[in-house]
C-alpha cells in the first residue's frame, strides 16, 4: 500500500524568499512561487536531481542541530565551499570528513540550517 508521494522538502525559516534565493543559486534554478503575506511559502522551480524545496516562514528561530539535512553532490569540495560561502553559507565543520569513500564538509545556509557538500566515492576516487 502506498500512503502518498513526496510533495516537497520543506525548510522552516524566518525569511523564506531570501532563503529560497540562496538555495536557487546553489542548485541553478529560480523561485517558482511565493504565497501568503511576507510571503509565507516559497517554492523553487524544479531542477534535475533536486526534489521540490519549499521554504515556510515560522516565528521561532532554529535552536539545535537539524535532524534532516540536504547532501549536495559536488565535483570539487573547495570550489563548492567557496561558492556556497560567496552566496552566504558558513562552514560548520573545522575540516573535511572522509568515510566509506565519501568526502564531505558540513556547511550552514544563511539561516543556520546545516547541509553537506559531498564528494561521492566515484568523484572522490577512493571508491
Amino acid at each position: 500500500m502506498t500512503i502518498g508521494k513526496l510533495d516537497a522538502v520543506t525548510i522552516d525559516c524566518a525569511d523564506p524568499l531570501a532563503l529560497a534565493r540562496f538555495w536557487a543559486a546553489v542548485f541553478g534554478t529560480e523561485v517558482a512561487s511565493a504565497e501568503g503575506a511576507g510571503p509565507t511559502y516559497v517554492d523553487l522551480r524544479p531542477a534535475p536531481g533536486v526534489p521540490t524545496l519549499r521554504f515556510q516562514r515560522v516565528p521561532e528561530p532554529k535552536t539545535v542541530k537539524n535532524r534532516l539535512h540536504l547532501d549536495v553532490a559536488v565535483t570539487d569540495l573547495e570550489e563548492a565551499r567557496a561558492g556556497a560561502e560567496a552566496l552566504g553559507a558558513t562552514r560548520v565543520s573545522p575540516g573535511t570528513f572522509d568515510e566509506f569513500g565519501y568526502r564531505w564538509v558540513v556547511m550552514a545556509d544563511p539561516e543556520g540550517n546545516e547541509f553537506c557538500l559531498v564528494l561521492p566515492p566515484e568523484e572522490a576516487g577512493d571508491g
